[in-house]
């Protein structure tokens, strides 16, 4: 599926953006492992998702869809998956696979864990490795999926330090703690997002967890509780760029979980000039959230501190969009992470955006962006949901149509997004 987007007016409205896909991962399945039923309100309707609840289901765990975005999850308790009669596939879902090679790894039965041909690309010693460690046993294809997770492992506790900062690595130890004999402790180079720690807790785990650490020990029990996905920031965040970019533009996202661990584009936008408020601040599912209120502001070209690095990484095709258009240069350093995400994303956007006009240097950990007019052209989104969308945002200040070639990969986090992108003034449509 190609898209185009074409140059447009003021956007203006109230857009409510999907549920948090990384809240929604683990809530499907620390609900699938907690004694009782746990009901998910704004479960994320997309592909990986849905990816998740079908793996759980496929374990022996019941799901019951009772309307769009909501989930009940008949709990089985620690020990109560049964083994599934064929491979698990997860879909395009990176989070997915990640964590569940973790929750696996302490199962008394064997499991493979399959996925698309994208995901069949992304490493996984980075998981399996540390896993070892703690005595977990798992064959792959020289690192890369599938990923057949031997049962019947007694795992031990460990103190790991990760070698580079991924919420997704940190997750997976933490889910096969639950079942290790002793504690198991993560330190992280960088701090990341902290859901599975706040999920853990909510749901009745004892857990310390600071900025940068993570500790918990096995023998416990998961109670089943209630679960209110926040709207998810990385989806907001085209939104945000789009409003910041669009002369006149005012839009407003209600309810954004704004985990300080997530928001790192809000920091950085603003440092750019950008007029962002947040308003009627709360608390959803042991998550902070808030409404975003955008405004359009001149952007200038920033050095970005490598310190927000870890808080925005699924950000950044966004952020160099606001950095093509912005005034002056921006410069992006330590964010190799991006070459291993559903694309090589410095490389995806670099040479989209040299396609479109865009003076840009691609290094190996980043790249430096000259802001200045952007032009119509025809790019390859390397069927990346976040490069596609990225560069449908794009569009609206470019100086003729884009063409935006693979974007079916969009359902995967982000459904209805044609439909909400032109519900606030994009002009955005499907090539016949």
């Amino acid at each position: 599926m190609d898209w185009t987007s074409r140059p447009a007016g003021p956007l203006n409205g109230v857009v409510r953006v999907p549920g948090d896909k990384s809240v929604s991962h683990r809530a499907m399945m620390l609900g699938a492992l907690a004694e009782g039923v746990s009901h998910i309100h704004g479960f994320l309707e997309g592909e990986d998702t849905r990816a998740t609840a079908a793996v759980m289901q496929q374990l022996g765990v019941r799901i019951d869809a009772l309307a769009n975005g909501e989930r009940v999850v008949h709990g089985v308790g620690l020990h109560g998956l049964r083994a599934a009669a064929a491979a698990l596939d997860c879909g395009n879902a990176g989070t997915g696979m990640r964590l569940l090679t973790g929750l696996l790894a302490g199962q008394a039965f064997d499991s493979t864990l399959v996925g698309d041909e994208s995901l069949s690309r992304r490493p996984m010693r980075r998981v399996t490795d540390p896993l070892a460690k703690m005595g977990a046993r798992i064959d792959s294809q020289e690192g890369l999926p599938p990923l057949h997770v031997h049962g019947g492992q007694p795992l031990r506790g460990i103190r790991y330090t990760l070698p580079v900062a991924s919420a997704q690595v940190k997750s997976a130890l933490l889910l096969a703690g639950l079942y290790a004999e002793g504690e198991t402790e993560v330190i992280e180079p960088h701090p990341t997002r902290d859901y599975t720690e706040r999920m853990l807790a909510a749901f009745g785990w004892p857990i310390e967890f600071s900025p940068g650490r993570a500790k918990l020990s096995g023998g416990h029990a998961l109670r089943a509780t209630d679960v209110r996905v926040p709207a998810d920031f990385s989806s907001a965040a085209f939104f945000l760029v789009a409003a910041s970019i669009v002369p006149g533009a005012e839009l407003r996202l209600p309810a954004v979980g704004l985990n300080p661990r997530r928001t790192g584009l809000l920091q950085a936008l603003r440092l750019m000039g950008a007029d962002i408020r947040v308003e009627n601040k709360g608390e959803s599912g042991g998550e902070p959230v808030g409404d975003l209120v955008v405004r359009y502001a001149p952007l200038h070209g920033i050095e970005l501190p490598e310190a927000l690095v870890p808080d925005m990484i699924d950000e950044f095709p966004a952020l160099f969009v606001a950095a093509a258009v912005a005034e002056g240069v921006t410069v992006v350093s330590g964010a190799a992470e991006l070459r291993v995400k559903e694309s090589d994303r410095l490389a995806s956007m670099a040479a989209g955006l040299q396609a479109l006009g865009v003076r840009i240097e691609e290094r190996p950990d980043g790249a430096t962006i000259h802001g200045g007019p952007i032009g119509g052209g025809s790019i390859d989104s390397h069927g990346d949901h976040r490069i596609a969308m990225s560069f449908a945002v794009a569009g609206l200040v470019a100086g003729g149509p884009i063409r935006i070639g693979d974007c079916a990969n969009v359902a995967t986090s982000f459904p209805g997004f044609m439909e909400l992108a032109n519900g606030c003034g994009f002009d955005l449509g499907v090539v016949p």
